[in-house]
């Protein structure tokens, strides 16, 4: 496999961006620079990917309002577009642009801190224990800020959603369910993503060194890896996503039990008493079409502004 897949990338020769270890940050690397790649990171890959964000959500709502009953990915695209304009496809956008900037800047910080912490950066061999450690660190940091902005987000996202603003959903949020509601979902958020992560980034470097053994700065590597890297993590974490967005929608639901539904296991057992096992795995389709270019986006965008920052110190 090794073989075969450099081959595909022989065309493309990494970069050599410094005599140090590319994978390694170099000693004068600050944080604020590390900090600012993983917030151009965030907002790039957010801000592309929104439209399918927005589909996904509105797939795994259940008991859904009159209106918001979508038979697939191509049918939610056209039925939205047709029916609330295209604009509303991007409904919500503004929480995520707010929230992913701060939330990439703490993920990709912590994830570097704790890599080279626990020496992952350290020689050529494979740390895969560094790098799924770092990458749970980096979740629980990053979510604890992320999640009152991923719950303002999916308000807006939900089909019949009266919520015009994000001040205006956050005011009504906290008035009608106070500030536990932007929480609720966090404890199940980060059974959500620190597995997610941990897969995602010990998949990300693992492939990274089969790709690109040299480990040069080399852009279709961090794409590619980047990319079945988040497939992988989402379609095995899928499950756990359908439970944060019913505990993250819950205000906006029709049935009484989904509204008082308040922890994983409750919520677990609603989705399996109304649709089965199958309702576990609603909106992975649009989840795994979400995530691949998101993760590839996010990689690249991040190696591409750590590259900026090392050649721009070497200048």
């Amino acid at each position: 496999m090794q073989a075969s897949l450099q081959q595909t990338m022989g065309d493309h020769v990494p970069v050599a961006v410094a005599e140090y270890d590319y994978e390694g940050l170099p000693p004068n690397f600050t944080l604020v620079e590390n900090m600012a790649a993983g917030a151009f990171a965030g907002i790039a890959e957010h801000t592309l990917m929104y439209p399918f964000d927005l589909l996904k959500t509105r797939l795994q709502v259940i008991n859904p309002s009159p209106g918001g009953l979508y038979t697939g990915v191509s049918n939610a695209l056209s039925t939205i577009s047709k029916a609330e304009g295209v604009g509303s496809l991007w409904k919500g956008i503004s929480s995520v642009v707010l929230g992913a900037g701060p939330a990439h800047a703490v993920y990709f910080a912590t994830y570097e801190a704790v890599k080279h912490a626990m020496g992952g950066n350290n020689g050529n061999e494979h740390h895969p224990l560094a790098a799924a450690t770092s990458g749970a660190c980096a979740t629980i940091a990053s979510d604890a800020l992320m999640n009152p902005f991923d719950v303002i987000k999916q308000r807006m996202q939900v089909h019949g959603s009266a919520y015009r603003s994000i001040v205006q959903c956050t005011r009504t949020v906290y008035k009608n369910e106070g500030l536990a509601a932007f929480y609720v979902s966090y404890p199940t958020t980060l059974c959500m993503t620190v597995p997610f992560t941990a897969l995602q980034f010990t998949a990300y470097e693992s492939l990274s060194k089969v790709i690109n053994p040299g480990k040069g700065y080399d852009p279709l590597t961090h794409c590619v890896s980047g990319a079945l890297a988040g497939a992988f993590a989402a379609g095995v974490t899928t499950p756990l996503d359908v439970i944060k967005t019913l505990l993250q929608t819950r205000g906006t639901a029709r049935d009484a039990e989904i509204r008082s539904a308040k922890g994983l296991f409750r919520a677990a057992s609603i989705i399996k008493q109304q649709h089965g096992y199958a309702g576990f795995f609603r909106g992975l389709r649009p989840r795994i079409i979400t995530t691949m270019p998101s993760t590839a986006i996010c990689w690249s965008s991040y190696e591409m502004a750590k590259a900026y920052f090392i050649r721009h110190q070497d200048d």
